[in-house]
């Protein structure tokens, strides 16, 4: 368990994180959502020792969090940190020894882990011979070497194609499966909404809300989806309901009263037949906007 409770960090009038606080559970996936400049890299700085906090503490499994902890951590910072004029493989190596593994051990990994990603062959390679999308694919494998205990990424998935995004995200989910926290940032919601447990969203430094999936649609705005006969456009006289848009035979709407479910449905099938009546539950996307408005 890594817990980040009231931290705060400030950049001469800038206050880039304010009082900061949620935990990343063990075996989960943690997505942290902001807009460029919400904070989320400079957290990630501070968990991982780059950054002193101004203020708060992080700890881990129940206790403050230590040089060695982090040394077992892995972490993909925002500016990347391989060098391009290496070999793929003895900078994987590298950085897998400086972690506790055997230089055997830290190859037979690497290998295992270009091979998966179908860079089997480019081992040897420099890491500026690869196109953008395969040095991130390298950047990964270099945060997940050596079995770290937890994982802290910033935008892995930035730049990867489709496919690239699913061998990953595998890669992530079999990780949080051992156990391992897992945050990692991102801009695309879609994504998060598909691999994480829950989710953590910034704005302008300060914490706007947290927690699962569920429990974020559960406070958002709860509408209904009628599908009838003919034309819908009478709901929008109908009371208690607030429609968000009618578009033919199909209407999305907000219902405000006691009641008012069942009254609508009632006045819906008098008019004729009813071929949907079904809870229209917020998108990520509908979340994040709605919090950062």
């Amino acid at each position: 368990m890594l817990e980040v409770s009231h931290l705060t960090r400030t950049f001469g009038q800038l206050k880039a994180v304010d009082d900061v606080s949620f935990d990343v559970p063990t075996g989960q996936m943690i997505g942290f959502v902001g807009g460029n400049g919400a904070g989320k890299t400079t957290t990630m700085r501070m968990i991982m020792g780059l950054l002193a906090p101004d203020g708060g503490t992080v700890t881990w499994n129940g206790r403050p969090i230590t040089r060695e902890d982090r040394a077992h951590f892995g972490y993909m910072p925002e500016e990347r940190g391989l060098y391009p004029k290496q070999a793929i493989v003895d900078q994987l190596i590298y950085i897998a020894r400086l972690k506790g593994m055997t230089a055997a051990a830290a190859r037979a990994e690497a290998t295992s882990l270009m091979e998966r990603f179908g860079l089997g062959d480019r081992l040897k390679d420099k890491l500026e011979k690869l196109s953008l999308g395969n040095q991130q694919r390298v950047q990964i494998a270099a945060a997940v070497m050596a079995n770290p205990i937890a994982l802290i990424l910033d935008e892995p998935f930035s730049g990867l194609d489709p496919k690239a995004v699913d061998q990953m995200a595998g890669l992530l989910a079999e990780r949080a499966a051992r156990g391992v926290p897992v945050l990692f940032s991102s801009h695309q919601l879609d994504l998060i909404d598909r691999l994480c447990d829950g989710l953590v969203i910034l704005s302008e430094g300060r914490m706007v809300a947290d927690g699962t999936k569920d429990e974020l649609e559960s406070r958002g705005r709860l509408r209904h989806r009628l599908v009838v006969d003919g034309d819908a456009g009478w709901v929008r006289d109908f009371p208690d309901v607030r429609v968000d848009d009618v578009d033919g035979s199909t209407a999305l709407v907000e219902l405000q009263g006691p009641g008012a479910e069942q009254a609508l449905l009632t006045e819906a099938l008098r008019r004729g037949s009813v071929h949907e009546f079904a809870i229209v539950r917020p998108t990520l996307s509908e979340i994040y906007r709605e919090v950062t408005a």
